[in-house]
């Protein structure tokens, strides 16, 4: 069986320089088309600042919860050229399902509607899809990332299941529970995805290692929630998040995996 590949930018300064000399020109030639996917409920205000931020996607894909804040309307107004799908309001996980299979571009960056992800940083998720990676996962724990919206309790359990998570599944991640993730719309179909809530980001990653993927983390900074509330629940939400890493680990770890060095070929 393949083994897995665990790439991490996470090795002390090597890393952050790695992220300062990702040279995206050199790739231009061969720059994939992305989709951007944004789950929304009622994030009207948020996205009167993220969308025109978004200018450098080819496509967008907003799946909207019958939100009852004009969330729908903003989007038409702002993104004439958005799609826009709009279901019962299930769940985060749910959305995001939906919206990567209404994705139609290369890779698929899912970012949240409520201006915490920074738009700037898709370069640097794109770059390394173009190195070969199939998963490129932001991470606030690493070198050049960081955190101006967790609480301390969401700290803790972040910290507490991603350490579980490496030894379940044999991985040196440093940030398990955080949503700006970038894929190839080539692998949906191979990670599976049933979740219909905010584990779904964990399942997404834990789904791509024991299908073979190759997954690459990469600094990110979350910015404050520019309005409203976080629909997120640590304690419930973090319980989900458990019960999902316990049922995906269905291949067992490998005994060693590589680290990301500079100078790996682009994928061919």
């Amino acid at each position: 069986m393949h083994e897995p590949d665990s790439v991490q930018l996470t090795d002390g300064m090597q890393s952050g320089a790695v992220l300062h000399h990702l040279d995206a020109a050199r790739y231009r030639a061969s720059w994939p088309t992305v989709s951007a996917v944004i789950p929304t409920l009622n994030e009207a205000e948020n996205l009167r600042w993220l969308l025109p931020r978004l200018s450098g996607v080819d496509e967008i894909v907003v799946v909207d919860g019958e939100s009852d804040d004009g969330t729908a309307d903003l989007v038409r107004k702002l993104r004439p050229d958005a799609v826009i799908i709009e279901q019962p309001p299930i769940g985060k996980g749910a959305a995001m399902r939906a919206g990567f299979q209404a994705a139609t571009r290369d890779v698929i960056v899912s970012i949240d509607a409520d201006g915490s992800m920074d738009p700037k940083e898709i370069d640097a998720f794109v770059a390394l899809i173009c190195c070969g990676f199939d998963v490129v996962k932001g991470s606030r724990y690493c070198v050049g990332g960081g955190s101006d919206d967790l609480t301390l309790i969401r700290r803790a359990g972040n910290l507490w299941l991603t350490r579980l998570a490496n030894v379940l599944y044999g991985v040196r991640w440093t940030d398990l529970c955080y949503g700006y993730i970038a894929l190839r719309r080539s692998v949906v179909d191979r990670l599976g995805l049933e979740a219909d809530g905010f584990e779904i980001e964990t399942e997404l990653c834990v789904n791509a290692i024991t299908a073979g993927l190759r997954v690459a983390e990469v600094p990110s900074h979350e910015l404050d929630r520019r309005s409203g509330e976080s629909k997120l629940n640590a304690r419930r939400d973090g319980l989900r998040v458990l019960r999902t890493m316990m049922r995906g680990r269905r291949t067992p770890p490998p005994a060693v995996l590589p680290r990301y060095e500079p100078g790996f070929e682009e994928a061919g």
